[in-house]
């Protein structure tokens, strides 16, 4: 299928790893131009380097996006290099821990500036860009959001706020012809993922765990399989598609995981 995503200029907010680099590929891939947007600009640019070498087209933008002018920057910075902005993908964060009963105000609000504030503010920034192509948003969520996981009250609270903002954001954007979508990720298997299983006593037995819960095959998704998803929300293909919350998660969060597991 073509997504007619020909040279359409994307932002991607932390998409030099993980899941915001599998979304920068597949952009890439389908003839987008993804703008890179990372605190480190070594890995921005290598990636941006790949994908020229591959044939495809990608932008870097250096930001710390913990901080309002440099989010700010970023906008700015794309839309005086191509003269327009067609889309946003809300990526960039970090599950890290900050609980209710070890935790404290200071932290837990500077995880919501690592987590959610700077989505709120991409969007603001990029908004009189993306009223002008009727673009379209699709923020990352979590099931932590839905399902609670234990000691991360703050990454909790921030994906809650991504997921209503999303719902919220298409019915105020819905006049714009700006829709905006989640994709709500349970365990998708990442590099930052890696490094957090590396530090357990038996991260073969754990994995093996974590992955006997997840409904469908028994394994973790991968990060083309949630960026294949935000490129198709990202299309006209899905041009009536709004405020929905699409959970590629192998069945994690609605299905019965205690019935499956013994099938």
């Amino acid at each position: 299928m073509n997504l007619e995503l020909q040279n359409k200029v994307v932002l991607v907010s932390g998409g030099a790893k993980g899941i915001g680099e599998g979304v920068v590929r597949v952009l890439a891939a389908e003839g987008a131009i993804p703008v890179v947007i990372g605190r480190n600009e070594t890995d921005n640019d290598a990636v941006v380097r790949s994908i020229e070498t591959s044939g495809g087209q990608a932008f870097g933008v250096k930001a710390e996006l913990s901080i309002t002018d440099e989010c700010r920057r970023a906008v700015e910075t794309t839309a005086a290099k191509f003269g327009r902005i067609d889309g946003l993908v809300n990526n960039a964060g970090v599950n890290d821990g900050v609980d209710l009963e070890h935790g404290d105000t200071e932290r837990f609000l500077a995880s919501l500036r690592k987590n959610l504030t700077h989505y709120y503010e991409l969007a603001h920034f990029a908004l009189p860009e993306l009223k002008k192509s009727k673009g379209a948003i699709v923020n990352i969520g979590s099931k932590v959001a839905e399902t609670g996981q234990g000691g991360t009250s703050a990454y909790a609270a921030a994906n809650g706020g991504r997921s209503a903002l999303t719902r919220e954001w298409a019915v105020e954007l819905a006049k714009y012809s700006i829709r905006v979508n989640a994709v709500i990720v349970a365990e998708c298997w990442t590099p930052m993922y890696a490094s957090w299983l590396s530090t357990v006593p038996d991260p073969v037995e754990t994995r093996r765990q974590i992955e006997a819960r997840i409904p469908f095959e028994h394994r973790m998704t991968s990060c083309e399989e949630i960026a294949n998803t935000v490129a198709f929300l990202m299309s006209p293909r899905s041009s009536h598609t709004t405020g929905q919350l699409i959970h590629v998660d192998g069945g994690y969060v609605h299905l019965d995981r205690a019935c499956l597991s013994s099938q």
